[in-house]
C-alpha cells in the first residue's frame, strides 16, 4: 500500500512541474559572475568574523575582528569592484 501512495505521489510531482513553465535565468557575463563570486566571498567573510566577534575574549583580537568587520562593510557598501 505504501508503494502506491509513493508512485502517486511521483506522478503528482511530475504533472505539476510540466505544468508550471520553466523560469530560467538569463546567463551571467564572466564580469557579472566575478562579482556576484567576490560579493559572495566578503559576506561569508563577513559572517564568519561576526561569528568569532561573538566569542572573542581577547581585547586585542576583538579589536582587529572590529576593524576587519569595518573593512568588510566598507567593501561591501561601495560595490566599485
Amino acid at each position: 500500500m505504501a508503494r502506491g501512495w509513493e508512485s502517486k505521489s511521483v506522478e503528482a510531482q511530475i504533472e505539476s512541474a510540466s505544468e508550471t513553465p520553466s523560469q530560467h535565468k538569463p546567463a551571467l557575463t564572466a564580469e557579472e559572475a566575478a562579482k556576484l563570486h567576490r560579493e559572495t566571498g566578503l559576506l561569508l567573510s563577513r559572517k564568519h568574523v561576526l561569528q568569532q566577534l561573538e566569542t572573542a575574549q581577547n581585547v586585542r583580537h576583538r579589536k582587529i575582528l572590529e576593524q576587519a568587520l569595518a573593512d568588510l562593510d566598507t567593501l561591501l557598501a561601495n560595490r566599485d569592484w
